[in-house]
């Protein structure tokens, strides 16, 4: 549904509750104009993102993703301050299948911008996620250090550390891919 229908769904709301007022039943009219809060609420927050969040909370990723591909259009349907959790929304969905395009997902969602400190330290974590995997140790540990700055209430403490501890492996095992007994072994096959 267009974002600004719902806002002449609360016009018409609000003038019919008017309207019952001046007819002698406040009542109905004052309740009327309670219920229009409804749709004011859902121009701003946008229902399928809200019940994005809940399968989020239930952990189904699946019926998340249902959810947000029920948005079409992201400028007709979204506030512009909707568009970055639109984004990162869809890259933890697409998280688990597809870590790429998760991360265009999550760089999007940072650019329009996330309000809370913990959804915008998730999306860096993310981040340094894709740069571990793509072999770009300085950029992954630049995401990590903003990521610890970013997780003020340590939700992500684990995560982090275990991302660092990943980074030390990676490095180790590189480190170790020359074996040391070729060198030996060259002086013999001669």
């Amino acid at each position: 549904m267009n974002k600004y229908i719902k806002l002449v769904i609360a016009a018409l709301i609000i003038g019919l509750g008017i309207y019952l007022m001046f007819n002698r039943q406040i009542g109905l009219g004052i309740l009327l104009v309670i219920l229009s809060v409804v749709p004011i609420l859902l121009f701003f927050r946008n229902e399928y993102i809200l019940l994005a969040f809940w399968k989020l909370r239930k952990q189904d990723l699946v019926g998340a993703r249902s959810w947000l591909d029920k948005i079409t259009n992201v400028k007709s349907q979204l506030v512009r301050k909707q568009y970055g959790y639109y984004n990162y929304l869809m890259g933890i969905t697409e998280a688990q299948g597809n870590a790429a395009k998760a991360e265009s997902y999550m760089k999007t969602a940072l650019d329009y911008g996330l309000s809370f400190k913990h959804d915008r330290a998730l999306a860096t974590l993310n981040l340094a996620a894709g740069a571990m995997m793509r072999g770009n140790k300085n950029e992954a540990e630049r995401f990590l250090t903003e990521a610890k700055k970013l997780d003020t209430s340590n939700m992500l403490g684990d995560q982090i550390k275990m991302m660092k501890e990943q980074m030390k492996r990676v490095n180790v095992s590189r480190s170790n891919m020359i074996n040391p007994q070729m060198r030996s072994r060259s002086k013999f096959m001669k």
